[in-house]
């Protein structure tokens, strides 16, 4: 079992000092952030700022992570910094192939933050863009296998007990294209749990509930009490989208769609695309979407039975192999050398340096690095990863890296 490192100074991560200097992110790269060589920023959101970073120990041993600096705004709140260590330390427990492992939460120069397995690809939300824009159709077979690895995730999520094998009550409450990430070895990691839950404790001018009403539960939409059953409802929701390759809500460009229309859910019908036994699958889909939660699959563990089923009897079943090989090949080779020659880059600068002082945060003078790879944009909504730019550049989504660090289907290019 992974259990989540806890700075020393993570003891007072929810502690604020009213007489404290205000904190400030800076946008210098690269730069120490603690034991954290920040040497790219890969993308910025409502919450936070993300970094790939090399982690070095006092003694020298390193390894490559991705840094999520949350916002000032958020660092300085008691209420958030709060509740977000104690989802961090639950959710620390989620050790498994489908989940994001968060490795350290501390906080550093005033600034919260999170360390992360750093995932080398994209998110679903970038793939299925980088498919608009390319015009490059996703195999069913592979979104089939994307939502497959994600129920995976929540099902083992949502039977973790503790010690005495009392359900641990995990709800991700984000799940969305965003928060799932594809890497070039063709694994589906499931990233963000308990942020949702975390941001849940910050007031706001409206009072929302947090995540994205795209992808949002009725019953979350309602502000009811939520359990595994509101994550099945989301993984529907990315389902249907990749077989009628629109979204389900739409809304005006640059907006979300309501907390209104997610509380009603009233769900079109599937096209029919002549899939084989395509009723079975509508059939899975319609029941994950049933807006009584009586109605809707008990579990993820449930859905994904059922789903299972079908990709195997319909031969629609694909093995990570070849969604490697399917991703490498139209997006993966360039993507990747250029993250190869940035973090050589990044290493030889790293090396030329004078030993770091213990405990020294602030950073020397450092030559820039060559040309950044860009940042990529989110809207303001909670715990989203951050590419949802409409206009990010390539290379940025290269590195999607994750935490506590994603519609074209078929032959159909999402609208």
């Amino acid at each position: 079992m992974t259990h989540l490192r806890l700075t020393a100074k993570t003891r007072d991560v929810s502690t604020v000092d009213p007489e404290a200097v205000e904190p400030e992110a800076s946008d210098e790269l690269p730069r120490w952030f603690g034991h954290f060589f920040l040497y790219d920023q890969i993308g910025e959101g409502g919450m936070a700022r993300i970094y790939l970073a090399r982690s070095q120990t006092e003694l020298g041993a390193e390894r490559q992570v991705a840094v999520k600096q949350i916002l000032p705004m958020l660092s300085r709140s008691e209420s958030f910094g709060r509740k977000l260590i104690e989802e961090a330390k639950l959710c620390s427990q989620l050790s498994h192939g489908n989940i994001v492992q968060v490795m350290d939460l501390g906080r550093e120069d005033g600034l919260l933050y999170i360390a992360m397995e750093y995932v080398e690809g994209f998110d679903l939300r970038e793939l299925l863009r980088r498919c608009s824009r390319g015009r490059i159709s996703l195999p069913i077979e592979f979104s089939l296998a994307v939502v497959i690895e994600t129920l995976r995730a929540l099902d083992f999520a949502h039977r973790l007990g503790d010690e005495s094998g009392k359900p641990l009550g995990i709800v991700h409450r984000d799940v969305s294209p965003s928060n799932i990430l594809l890497s070039f070895e063709g694994e589906v990691k499931l990233c963000d749990f308990g942020i949702a839950r975390a941001l849940s404790a910050e007031p706001s001018a409206d009072d929302e509930p947090a995540g994205k009403s795209g992808y949002m539960s009725p019953e979350a939409a309602l502000g009811k009490e939520l359990d595994g059953r509101a994550d099945v409802f989301c993984v529907g929701i990315i389902l249907w989208e990749l077989l009628a390759g629109r979204r389900l809500y739409k809304a005006p460009k640059g907006s979300a769609p309501s907390l209104e229309r997610a509380a009603l859910a009233e769900i079109p019908s599937l096209p029919i695309r002549g899939l084989a036994q395509e009723t079975q699958l509508h059939e899975i889909v319609m029941r994950s979407l049933s807006r009584a939660v009586d109605e809707r699959y008990a579990s993820a563990h449930d859905m994904l039975e059922d789903l299972e089923r079908y990709a195997e009897e319909a031969e629609l079943a694909a093995s990570p192999l070849r969604f490697r090989d399917w991703l490498n090949e139209h997006f993966g080779r360039d993507i990747v050398a250029q993250r190869r020659a940035r973090e050589r880059h990044a290493r030889e600068l790293l090396d030329s340096l004078p030993p770091r002082s213990p405990g020294r945060t602030s950073s020397p003078s450092f030559p820039p690095l060559d040309q950044p790879l860009g940042v990529v944009s989110a809207p303001a909504t909670a715990g989203g990863f951050a590419t949802h730019s409409k206009t990010a550049s390539a290379p940025a989504a290269a590195a999607v890296a994750v935490l506590l660090l994603a519609v074209a289907s078929l032959a159909y290019i999402f609208v």
